[in-house]
């Protein structure tokens, strides 16, 4: 059984979800402490200029080491904003008009949680059906289980009953650290591969890692192939880690 566990990025790039489309059960880790200026607030949109973020607001001030699922939003002022740019960007893109008033009903229903949590795994539901990922998702709050880095997401892991871990390649340092925590549980550690493919955008020349919205608005139904087309095979963490739990089999 494959497990992956990723933070709940706002609108994350084709390789997130691209992550989640191999497992079995995807773990969205918001019980880990939020940091600022990071993926989990903000996210990149191909505009005439380039790659531009949008940002969501969040409460920080005497909030200094709080989880991702603690987080409030600041304001929900930031909705409207994020939705003209989208139309000024993506107004001529050929799916833009068929997702445009589902997306922004999205956003602003989970806006008005104020839970920056709700607004990242609403909008990861969204672009999940738009890419045909059918995997089952569960929040890490909801899971109880203790830890830190390695040993952390072995836990959960274990606490889901996988015996495989797909990880994200950006994980891979601090996992050869922390590899025995996995072995101790019998869980192989593999490394997510990813070649972002090219796609027509709005403006030229192709921009990757943008968010997965332009994808989706580029290519509507086809989205979920073109996303899966940059998948290459997964590759184990180290051989020695790999061979001591399932006799080097890939």
């Amino acid at each position: 059984m494959i497990c992956v566990v990723s933070q709940p990025t706002f609108l994350p790039w084709l390789g997130w979800f691209d992550l989640a489309d191999q497992a079995d059960v995807m773990v969205v880790l918001d019980d880990v402490a939020f940091s600022r200026q990071s993926w989990q607030q903000r996210n990149r949109i191909r505009t005439r200029k380039g790659l531009e973020y949008l940002s969501v607001p969040v409460k920080t001030a005497g909030r200094f080491g709080q989880k991702i699922f603690e987080c409030e939003l600041d304001n929900r002022l930031f909705v409207q904003k994020m939705l003209k740019s989208l139309q000024a960007n993506y107004a001529k893109a050929p799916f833009f008009s068929d997702m445009i008033d589902e997306l922004a009903a999205t956003m602003k229903t989970a806006a008005d949680t104020a839970s920056l949590a709700e607004l990242n795994c609403a909008l990861i539901f969204w672009l999940a059906i738009k890419l045909e990922v059918s995997t089952p998702m569960i929040r890490a709050s909801t899971l109880n289980v203790c830890g830190e880095r390695g040993e952390h997401v072995a836990a959960i892991c274990e606490s889901v009953g996988a015996n495989r871990y797909l990880s994200p390649a950006g994980a891979e340092s601090y996992l050869v650290e922390d590899e025995e925590a996995f072995i101790r549980r019998s869980i192989s550690i593999w490394i997510h591969e990813y070649e972002h493919p090219r796609y027509v955008q709005c403006f030229t020349p192709f921009m990757p890692y943008a968010c997965a919205l332009d994808l989706v608005f580029n290519a509507g139904t086809e989205a979920g192939a073109v996303m899966r087309s940059g998948r290459r095979p997964a590759r184990a963490i180290r051989e020695v880690g790999i061979r001591s739990i399932e006799g080097g089999a890939v």
